[in-house]
């Protein structure tokens, strides 16, 4: 018995959050010999971008939007090996973790599940990382993008540090520079000198995209 099989199900299954569905599709797929990177292009991603889409019109909502970035987390995992460049698989690399002193982890890893699920490389230093180690990791990974992430207002001055102390090592015009977090601004952004605020995860996915195309 043959059924052709409709790929749109697989972009559906994203939307939806469906883990185990993504991964069996995405398996059925190969078997048919369907090309990994069509399935990422134009059917993965795109259900990240319309679960992004939601979210922004109040559609969805935060738990909609981990279960999606964890469904196509779930389907990159199989995909992942049979690429043959890792190169073409990432739009960038970024190196995102929440500022010194500040604990907050929730949105952050929000934001770097949604750059996952985009085609980014992520490195999430995790909470409470201070200058020294955003710089030893973009170093390290020769990261595109760094985003900070602070929910205090007591923290958030910290960023500042970091933007010094990236100018100060001579990596400044290598990165672009993300900040998020409940008490920021895009005032606030200017004045500390990062190139980018913005209020939400999908929001930073696509103003990442274009920071890289310029």
């Amino acid at each position: 018995m043959t059924h052709t099989m409709d790929l749109n199900e697989l972009t559906e299954a994203i939307v939806a959050g469906k883990l185990e569905a993504s991964q069996e599709m995405v398996r059925e797929a190969l078997k048919v010999r369907t090309d990994p990177q069509v399935l990422i292009n134009e059917y993965l991603t795109k259900g990240m971008e319309e679960i992004g889409k939601r979210f922004e019109a109040g559609k969805a909502f935060v738990p909609n939007l981990l279960m999606s970035a964890r469904a196509m987390k779930g389907a990159l995992e199989i995909l992942k090996p049979l690429l043959v460049d890792e190169k073409q698989t990432t739009v960038g690399t970024v190196v995102i973790g929440t500022v010194k002193g500040d604990l907050h982890d929730i949105g952050k890893n929000l934001v770097a599940s949604m750059f996952e699920g985009r085609g980014f490389k992520v490195i999430n230093l995790g909470i409470d990382v201070s200058s020294d180690k955003f710089i030893a990791a973009i170093r390290e990974n020769q990261a595109d993008i760094l985003c900070l992430s602070a929910l205090l207002t007591t923290t958030m001055n910290y960023m500042k540090e970091v933007v010094v102390a990236l100018e100060e090592t001579g990596l400044r015009e290598r990165v672009k520079v993300m900040v998020g977090g409940a008490p920021l601004s895009d005032g606030f952004a200017r004045r500390i000198g990062a190139d980018a605020y913005t209020s939400n995860a999908n929001a930073a996915v696509e103003r990442a995209r274009r920071l890289l195309q310029k």
